[in-house]
């Protein structure tokens, strides 16, 4: 499905909604069967896998990893301050055209390119809008490859200055021998320190998980 999908894509040059269901080799649906929110995670990445390789060929033929990278920056930074957007794409109280109408409304205000705007309306009239989380994070991982670099998730109790991501993105870069590209959150839990993830390892210095190790001490003595 996915090589005729992007055979589709190669001859419009576009990701569009009328012209998949014309083709009738997007149907996401009936290709890998119902899913829908309480579906296991592993399941949904599967989904977002499939979507992330074809938007990623696309924008890789038609030169716009870089339009593709500030598509995936804004996406992430709304969906984690906005507990609306949050809702539109998880809860089964929308209606098909709703999230359609809604997430291309919202596309086209964030100034999202064409394709990655009828890419989530195609989403949206698939009921696939729950998988955007992974769909962000497959693509983060395909662009830090194609740029030969790695992310880092950080997480802080208050924004970083640009002279801290600067020298933790250093000293990220001298420890794992690539460059890094630092995605910051901040979470005000944390009390102080850092929570710092590149793959599979995470360095938790914040107070709040120092507290936690000594309540536990405090509990063994007890």
């Amino acid at each position: 499905m996915d090589a005729d999908f992007n055979a589709s894509v190669t001859r419009r040059g576009r990701l569009t909604l009328p012209s998949c269901r014309r083709s009738g080799v997007v149907d996401w649906a009936q290709d890998i069967g119902r899913v829908d929110v309480a579906e296991p995670v592993s399941i949904s990445t599967g989904i977002a896998g499939r979507y992330a390789s074809a938007m990623f060929d696309l924008a890789r033929e038609d030169k716009g990893i870089a339009a593709l990278e500030t598509d995936v920056d804004a996406l992430d930074a709304a969906l984690k301050e906005s507990a609306d957007l949050r809702d539109l794409i998880s809860s089964p109280l929308y209606s098909r055209d709703d999230q359609q109408a809604a997430i291309t409304a919202i596309a086209k205000k964030m100034k999202l390119s064409g394709s990655m705007t009828n890419l989530l309306a195609l989403m949206a009239s698939k009921r696939r809008l729950f998988v955007l989380p992974q769909l962000i994070n497959v693509l983060r991982e395909m662009l830090s490859v194609e740029k030969g670099e790695v992310t880092a998730e950080v997480t802080s109790a208050k924004a970083l200055t640009k002279a801290q991501s600067d020298k933790l993105s250093k000293t990220l870069a001298a420890q794992v021998g690539k460059d890094i590209k630092l995605i910051a959150t901040v979470d005000e839990s944390l009390i102080g320190g850092l929570v710092v993830k590149v793959g599979s390892k995470m360095i938790d210095t914040s107070i709040r998980s120092k507290l936690s190790a000594l309540q536990n001490t405090m509990k063994e003595v007890g």
